[in-house]
């Protein structure tokens, strides 16, 4: 057993392996990272969907009540006094000025939960790709442990092909250059 000579492509076989496995194992925590930062960016886009939920809601309410003091005054403005027409023409531009409050303000939180969107897209889209890295460098590993233990080079070479792919895959995770 001692007098066996190892054959030099075994070298190369244990170097790809080490490589490989060094891209598969960045390439879960980069996922990783980015998978945490799409549950996150998800998070706070539903948060400020809700809060601008709850200002449509204020506003509509305050579109009621505006409508209701018309309609009062429609009706009544003949027969009230003019300070409680002056008091309810001035509640009616209060209800105004609220109602265009609450506008620009749910446009301003449509505006940020559209940015967590972007962020969470992109970040799934990270994610996806380095998943994918991991899947190839994963089955270059057992390619290449299969060609280690059966000492077959054409298993090897099957393994490194596979294997560039996913270091294909993993660089293309950070710039996103395709998919």
């Amino acid at each position: 057993m001692a007098d066996d000579k190892k054959e030099p492509w075994l070298n190369y076989l244990a170097l790809t392996t080490v490589i490989f496995a060094v891209c598969a194992t960045l390439s879960t925590f980069k996922g990783g990272a980015y998978s945490t930062r799409s549950v996150l960016s998800q998070t706070h886009a539903a948060n400020h969907w809700a809060f601008y939920q709850a200002k449509s809601i204020k506003g509509y309410l305050y579109e009621i009540q505006k409508e209701v003091l018309e309609l009062d005054l429609q009706e009544k403005a003949a027969k009230l006094q003019p300070e409680l027409l002056a008091a309810r023409k001035d509640k009616l531009d209060s209800y105004g000025r609220r109602i265009a409050k609450y506008e620009s303000e749910k446009a301003e939180i449509q505006k940020e939960a559209r940015k967590f969107e972007t962020v969470r897209d992109d970040a799934q889209r990270h994610s996806r790709i380095f998943g994918v890295a991991v899947i190839f460098l994963q089955i270059a590993i057992l390619l290449s442990s299969i060609a280690a233990l059966l000492k077959q080079k054409i298993v090897w070479y099957a393994g490194s092909l596979i294997g560039t792919v996913g270091i294909v895959y993993f660089a293309n995770g950070f710039f996103l250059v395709f998919g």
